[in-house]
């Protein structure tokens, strides 16, 4: 089965290549419409920086098999463990990165985009300094 983007098969849902794009193009908008980021491929993966330095957002595709179309974040101390355990379809801990508590976010499970803009600002918020936060409040501000 098929719908806006997405083929549906017994046990997970994948993104075909324009839904995945539509989701990339949307994130980008997210991403870079913060203060001083910027995105280039690491590990293969879009992945957005503050300053070109930090990456705060990876974008990655069934990386090593895994069947996931999700992002990998930046996420505050406790964040990642309360989000994969109140709903382990749609978050999980990342491989490589998990341990430093970035959260893993499936975007292959429909996507809230509300909530994925609010994670995107958080996963920010933990690697900019602190003079980047403060000009990304006043710009919410205006």
């Amino acid at each position: 089965m098929s719908c806006a983007g997405f083929s549906v098969t017994m046990t997970t849902a994948l993104v075909d290549d324009i839904g995945r794009e539509r989701v990339l193009d949307r994130i980008r908008e997210i991403c870079l419409g913060l203060p001083e980021t910027s995105e280039r491929l690491s590990h293969g993966a879009p992945t957005f920086f503050v300053r070109d330095k930090r990456a705060f957002l990876m974008v990655l595709t069934n990386h090593h098999g895994d069947g996931r179309f999700a992002i990998w974040c930046a996420a505050s101390p406790g964040a990642q463990q309360l989000l994969v355990d109140a709903d382990p379809e749609r978050f999980f801990t990342p491989p490589y990165v998990g341990h430093r508590g970035w959260l893993g976010v499936r975007l292959d499970r429909g996507v809230d985009w509300d909530e994925l803009a609010g994670i995107a600002e958080d996963a920010y918020a933990e690697v900019a300094p602190a003079t980047l936060m403060e000009a990304a409040r006043a710009r919410t501000r205006d």
